[in-house]
């Protein structure tokens, strides 16, 4: 029985997994076991979740949370953490097999990293771990033997499909799949007065605010693109990006004698989380069986990046090198935060991605701090440019 770590357990990927969990309890032997559960602040639900799944452990990164935990579960063997130091001793957390790192941002790097010098399998949902620190990680991984399994509906989508390429040399190019989120079509000057409430309305998935304010921008699939450059030892050049607005094809893999095969679901992130949790093996899934005929048509475009720059933002901070992904994250995450806010109109978050990445000059990643360096960087660069301009009107 695998026994499974989850960080980041509140969360719209954590609490799907639990569900994954929860459907796989008939599984006998290949049952999964919580053995430990960790949230930033929510510990409301975290309670619920700790007194329904019975781990030993938990933590929660917000320090006055964690103590509220403490008091609301007394009563219950489990010893509470808290701060990035809980978040580590979780992923350290021996007995673990597999932690899931579901966490959202940048927080989640240094996690990742203990996961990994612990020896244990990371099924990874956190994309800025690869973003920032992609050369760190892969690094350790290989140094540690380390498996990292992806939980992201398009890096699952192409690890399925290269699970029966027998020769490296035969891969082409890999295809991400984008939905284009809920602003498909249109142009700057239509997304002059989008406020928060209209970009958080997703029209395939169910996520998170920051995840779904980056679908909107495109930014989260420039942080796709490189987290499969990492992922898969890809050039750039031989990752492309299709918007595919129904959301069946989840990514796709093309052979150099030009065969394309394709990975289709329901969008549903659990298939791609118990694939994740299970592999190799695959068991019955909670998700519905997808039903082509009722899909009935299944379309694709280019990007426009000239609309959404975040995207381009992204490749360009890859071809930079260095330090400069770490940047690019960033500042997406400081411009997203304020906007959510209302301290910044929707337009300037990719206005502050493409202006940190002109002013900054990160250098090269050594260790994690350089990584996290520049991360800091970057939010106090978009903080002080773009937080004191007062706001949406």
């Amino acid at each position: 029985m695998k026994k499974l770590t989850i960080l980041g357990s509140t969360g719209s990927i954590g609490t799907q997994a639990l569900d994954v969990v929860r459907c796989l309890s008939g599984a006998g032997d290949d049952a999964i076991e919580v053995a430990a559960l960790a949230a930033h602040s929510n510990i409301r639900l975290l309670e619920e979740q700790i007194r329904a799944f019975h781990p030993k452990y938990a933590a929660v990164y917000d320090e006055d949370a964690a103590e509220k935990l403490r008091a609301a579960v007394r009563d219950l063997p489990v010893t509470v953490y808290s701060g990035m130091e809980g978040l580590c001793a979780l992923a350290e957390l021996d007995g673990a097999d597999i932690v899931l790192n579901s966490v959202v941002g940048v927080v989640g790097l240094v996690p990742t990293l203990s996961a990994i010098r612990a020896k244990k399998t990371v099924a990874l949902a956190n994309k800025e771990t690869l973003v920032a620190g992609g050369s760190l990680v892969m690094r350790a991984a290989k140094e540690h033997g380390v498996s990292i399994l992806p939980v992201d509906s398009e890096h699952s989508a192409i690890f399925q499909c290269l699970q029966g390429m027998h020769r490296r040399e035969d891969l082409k190019k890999i295809i991400l799949t984008a939905s284009g989120g809920p602003f498909f079509g249109k142009t700057r000057a239509e997304l002059q007065n989008i406020r928060p409430a209209d970009a958080l309305k997703h029209p395939n998935w169910n996520m998170g605010a920051k995840v779904t304010i980056d679908s909107s921008t495109l930014m989260n699939k420039g942080l796709e693109f490189i987290e499969a450059k990492w992922l898969f030892d890809m050039e750039p050049d031989d990752i492309d990006v299709v918007v595919h607005r129904e959301s069946i094809v989840h990514s796709l893999i093309e052979y150099r004698d030009h065969s394309v095969i394709a990975q289709l679901g329901v969008p549903d992130m659990r298939i791609p989380i118990q694939y994740a949790l299970t592999f190799p093996k695959r068991y019955p899934s909670p998700v519905r069986e997808l039903d082509l005929a009722e899909a009935a048509t299944l379309t694709f475009y280019r990007p426009d990046e000239e609309t959404f720059p975040c995207f381009a933002a992204c490749k360009r901070a890859i071809r930079m090198g260095g330090a400069f992904p770490a940047v690019a994250n960033g500042a997406n995450e400081a411009a997203v935060a304020l906007f959510l806010h209302e301290r910044i109109r929707y337009l300037e978050i990719g206005d502050a991605v493409l202006s940190a990445l002109e002013a900054l000059r990160p250098g090269e990643i050594r260790d994690v701090e350089d990584v996290l360096e520049a991360d800091r960087a970057a939010r106090a660069f978009v903080e002080e440019k773009f937080g004191m301009r007062g706001g949406i009107a």
